[in-house]
């Protein structure tokens, strides 16, 4: 017997203590980006035209990074093996992931294309694909197989083919961010599909509180909620996408070297970090390398903070943040 689930990514976390706000001076707007849901709210005095051009910036990058659109850089360099003269954007994202391949010994590689498509997480009726054709697909695995010269980026494995899901909604929303800011907003909370990133504090002055997603929770139960102001929150864990195949769990994190979900005794792992960029790529890293490795990574790493959370729903924190006994976490006045 086969059970397939899915949770959308806007159940990672869930915002709470925002009803309070003046409904008069919030604007909010909900699309659907980047298949998952993406909600912007702008609090205070604002021109409505704000959050459009937000929207505007959202379409903009899909048709630029989307796998599944024809006409995007990322499929032409797909199909291609080569794109000759790509958009700084694009360039500026692909050379991020090989920047954290490199921090993570490939534990982070956008080069999982075909893999990810071979397991088809987000189709009807997945299936754990046939162990040949896994090592079939892996052959195409590997940031190595990206050549970046001359402005120009190229695939020199005709087997290799990229997807930026890993990282797109973090650039994109760190994007946003840049814009609101130029624009004068100063309380807003960007939602792309469960990567908040919060712009400001709250209208009061006060710290905006984020929950953090009980991992297979039947309802959208919090764990424990963080709170502060002009951060970005980004999990990733083993309750997102996944199905189970005679009784066993199948999620869509997967090992780079041996083409199956990873398997460690992590359900979850949420980043806290200035830039969303760096909590998307770190939120699937240090699921990857587990408790240990990932936490080591971590503490290595100035300004970033992490809750590591394990199959017994036990949290563990980095050395920055610190937990009240109501499950409060806060980032530390050192950090």
């Amino acid at each position: 017997m086969k059970k397939t689930i899915i949770v959308l990514a806007l159940l990672l976390l869930t915002l709470t203590g925002c009803s309070n706000d003046s409904s008069a001076d919030t604007v909010t707007k909900t699309d659907f980006y980047f298949d998952t849901v993406v909600t912007i709210t702008l609090y205070g005095e604002t021109d409505a035209s704000i959050i459009d051009e937000c929207f505007s910036i959202c379409a903009g990058y899909e048709q630029l990074f989307s796998r599944t659109i024809e006409t995007s850089e990322i499929s032409i360099l797909n199909r291609d093996k080569i794109l000759a003269s790509p958009s700084p954007d694009t360039l500026d994202i692909i050379n991020t992931a090989l920047q954290y391949s490199a921090l993570t010994d490939g534990k982070f590689d956008i080069t999982v294309a075909g893999l990810s498509q071979l397991w088809a997480f987000t189709s009807d009726n997945p299936a754990v694909p046939g162990n040949e054709a896994i090592k079939e697909a892996l052959k195409g695995v590997g940031s190595k197989y990206i050549s970046i010269n001359d402005g120009s980026v190229r695939l020199t494995n005709p087997a290799t083919s990229i997807d930026l899901g890993a990282l797109a909604k973090g650039y994109i929303a760190d994007k946003l961010k840049e814009y609101l800011l130029s624009q004068n907003v100063k309380s807003a909370v960007i939602d792309l599909g469960g990567n908040v990133l919060l712009v400001g504090s709250k209208p009061d002055g006060s710290a905006y509180r984020i929950g953090i997603q009980k991992p297979f929770a039947k309802r959208n139960e919090s764990l424990a909620i963080v709170q502060g102001s002009d951060i970005s929150i980004v999990s990733s864990g083993n309750y997102e996408r996944y199905f189970y195949e005679n009784g066993k769990l199948y999620h869509h994190i997967l090992d780079t070297t041996t083409g199956y979900p990873v398997e460690n005794n992590l359900s979850s792992v949420t980043i806290l970090s200035s830039s969303s960029l760096d909590g998307d790529c770190l939120s699937t890293s240090c699921f990857a390398l587990g408790l240990e490795k990932g936490m080591e990574l971590i503490e290595s790493l100035d300004g970033i903070e992490a809750v590591f959370v394990d199959k017994d729903d036990n949290m563990y924190l980095s050395s920055g943040l610190k937990k009240t006994d109501g499950n409060i976490i806060t980032i530390s006045p050192q950090s």
